[in-house]
């Protein structure tokens, strides 16, 4: 995954907060559990929002209860425990971060010299789940292909990133699935592609790498693509937003859905205000400063 979606913390209750947190933690735990050690530094906070909603949907209750980890030996927090949901996803997170950074590496990123880090976990996936490697897979490379014809389509670039979230969304939930938690989960997948590509804009200008906001705007810069665009991209984004909004109400929660709701109505319209109007890379470094303070 990128690492885009947060909650917005103002707006938290203090109990979403403690259960974000110990999704997180937990989540750290069951990749650890499913990929192996390594596979734990490609956790995002993602998988946290991922975990609240799929345990969610598919009528799981969440156990939670202090524990130790390597990071903070000294004193015990609150963790989800590992279930099989959690592996799964950690499982995803593992094979997503291998083929992120292979795609990287095709893109010349320097990044992507990491991706032998990532292998062992990605062959485990395979192992544990193929079905998931295959998806992830095939939406990949139709992505790649999209890329080296230089589509200058927003929707069409963005369609096998969002296709990909909500085909591994049904495979998660299985009968739990239906038409609106496939089109949440498209919708938001969709979101994070449009997220990483205002995030990444004006360094894959100047790198001359591939990216579908330039090549749709032709603007030098993100700050004169939004000046000169402001209301196609606020119609792009609010679109998305009622989307959200529309199927997130239509789908069947089991549990309290607080967190999620958090996430979506709040923290995805506020990242979004971030990473279009602030300085390219804001959305990671803001990321990280979250894992430092939590």
């Amino acid at each position: 995954m990128f690492g885009y979606i947060h909650p917005e913390r103002p707006h938290m209750f203090i109990k979403d907060d403690m259960l974000y947190k110990a999704l997180y933690c937990g989540m750290c735990k069951s990749i650890r559990q499913g990929c192996g050690q390594m596979a734990r530094t490609a956790l995002t906070y993602d998988m946290a929002f991922m975990s609240a909603l799929m345990h969610n949907l598919a009528a799981t209750d969440v156990k939670v209860r202090k524990r130790r980890c390597a990071l903070h030996p000294l004193k015990k927090r609150f963790m989800a425990e590992e279930d099989d949901i959690s592996i799964l996803l950690g499982c995803m997170n593992s094979c997503l971060a291998y083929y992120k950074l292979l795609d990287d590496k095709l893109d010349g990123d320097k990044k992507g010299v990491f991706a032998f880090l990532y292998k062992k976990g990605y062959k485990r996936t395979l192992k544990r789940h193929p079905e998931v490697a295959k998806i992830i897979q095939n939406n990949m490379d139709c992505q790649r292909a999209l890329e080296e014809r230089g589509c200058a389509v927003i929707d069409e670039a963005c369609e096998p990133t969002a296709k990909m979230m909500a085909e591994l969304s049904d495979y998660v939930l299985g009968d739990k699935a239906d038409e609106h938690t496939y089109a949440l989960c498209y919708d938001i997948g969709k979101w994070v592609y449009l997220a990483d590509a205002f995030d990444d804009y004006d360094k894959d200008v100047k790198k001359g790498r591939y990216n579908v906001l330039y090549r749709a705007f032709g603007c030098k810069t993100k700050g004169e693509a939004v000046e000169k665009n402001g209301e196609e991209i606020n119609f792009l984004f609010n679109s998305l937003f009622a989307n959200m909004r529309f199927h997130l109400a239509a789908v069947k929660f089991h549990f309290n859905h607080d967190l999620t709701d958090n996430i979506i109505l709040l923290g995805i319209p506020a990242r979004t205000r971030l990473l279009v109007k602030g300085r390219c890379g804001t959305g990671k470094k803001e990321e990280k400063n979250e894992q430092t303070q939590s």
